[in-house]
């Protein structure tokens, strides 16, 4: 489906660039599934990170790849082993050979892993209501281009959409792949003026990477906005602790789910930040 902006629209109040795991997916049962598997393999079955432990992890923001994300993990337990990480002989290639085995599956060429399991976290509906209101929009993942196109292509049917992934931009929470991917909407949508934008991630690096565009591009005004995950949402400890963590990060508001997003809600989010 074809939900691209025309260039006849009025101008939109900001230009919206989303994450996309746990934002767009969920991503509980296929990437995070996937860590935890590899991460109990390269421990020889004696450690399975819970989902806390990984929110932990991702917590210090730096984290935002879950390659190196795993072999962390796989690290600091053999650390309270007391091994010093020097002398921990692990073979980062092969983590993301299993990783991926467990990720996309026994197929390369068609996919019958844990990624084909994945929820949906917006029906195409909603970003036809952020064309609708002459909103430009595009996404920013740390994902690979393939796994991201699979749903945005595959899943959700958009038509080369505006996307920067993994293998376009340096890891957040470099803001860098954020720049390209506002630059590519401009010069999409033929955007002339500096617009507000907001950026919508379920992470802390997602937030810190808002907070570091701000600081890098002052003249502009960026905006984060925090999407709580599936998994935190299952209990109310830790849907309010990972809220708090957000808006420690950055985040403007948190909100449970992306298509709580509305134009209006945009609108209001930029009034308030005075753009």
């Amino acid at each position: 489906m074809d939900t691209e902006l025309s260039t006849e629209a009025t101008p939109a109040p900001a230009i919206v660039v989303f994450d996309i795991d746990g934002v767009i997916r969920d991503v509980a049962g296929s990437y995070r599934r996937a860590l935890a598997d590899t991460v109990e393999s390269f421990t020889g079955n004696a450690y399975r990170p819970m989902p806390v432990d990984i929110d932990r992890l991702k917590s210090e923001g730096i984290w935002n790849n879950d390659w190196l994300a795993t072999q962390e993990l796989v690290y600091r337990h053999f650390e309270g082993q007391g091994q010093p990480r020097e002398q921990i002989n692990l073979n980062f290639d092969a983590i993301v050979a299993f990783f991926q085995s467990r990720y996309r599956g026994s197929d390369e060429d068609a996919w019958n892993g844990y990624i084909c399991q994945e929820t949906l976290l917006l029906h195409i509906s909603y970003l036809e209501q952020l064309t609708d209101g002459g909103i430009a929009w595009g996404f920013f993942s740390g994902a690979p281009r393939a796994e991201a196109a699979y749903v945005l292509e595959g899943r959700l049917g958009l038509k080369s959409p505006v996307l920067v992934a993994m293998e376009d931009a340096p890891d957040k929470p470099d803001p860098t792949g954020l720049f390209a991917a506002v630059e590519q909407l401009e010069h999409r949508h033929q955007i002339a003026r500096l617009q507000p934008v907001v950026y919508a991630g379920d992470t802390v690096a997602d937030m810190q990477t808002i907070q570091k565009a701000q600081q890098l591009q002052p003249s502009r005004t960026w905006i984060g906005v925090g999407i709580l995950p599936p998994h935190v949402q299952e209990t109310p400890a830790h849907c309010n602790s990972y809220t708090d963590t957000l808006k420690a990060a950055g985040a403007a508001i948190v909100l449970s789910n992306v298509e709580e997003l509305t134009p209006k809600v945009i609108q209001e989010l930029v009034m308030g930040h005075g753009a």
